[in-house]
């Protein structure tokens, strides 16, 4: 039993290994110049101008909220994508039907303006 899981248990001991390893070492060896513009937080290598008391708009959260609908949408998409043929033609009609309401609701929020960037 041991034999069958010594390999998934020795790289599972290397990679911890090498990973604490790295660590340790930039902590031992790594520069330590801190400045006031190093710790501020940035995005994308740009400096930040969002201050703490800062509030994204509903927009933002809808944005998002799409997103991840229409991301989830592919990721119930794809199964009957690649097989098709063995579900058949009642899960054509069905993915059909879904992706149809989606666009509904797409058209919907497309119609209330969320998609309209403020």
């Amino acid at each position: 039993m041991l034999k069958t899981y010594l390999p998934v248990l020795v790289f599972l001991a290397l990679g911890v290994g090498v990973g604490l390893a790295f660590s340790f070492l930039n902590g031992v060896l790594g520069p330590r110049r801190p400045t006031k513009v190093k710790r501020e937080p940035y995005e994308c290598g740009l400096p930040s101008e969002v201050t703490r008391t800062f509030r994204f708009g509903i927009s933002f959260y809808l944005i998002a909220m799409l997103f991840i609908l229409f991301d989830i949408e592919v990721v119930f998409l794809y199964p009957v994508a690649v097989r098709l043929d063995a579900f058949g033609v009642f899960a054509l009609g069905e993915t059909i039907v879904f992706v149809v309401l989606l666009l509904v609701a797409l058209v919907y929020v497309w119609r209330r303006g969320a998609l309209e960037w403020k």
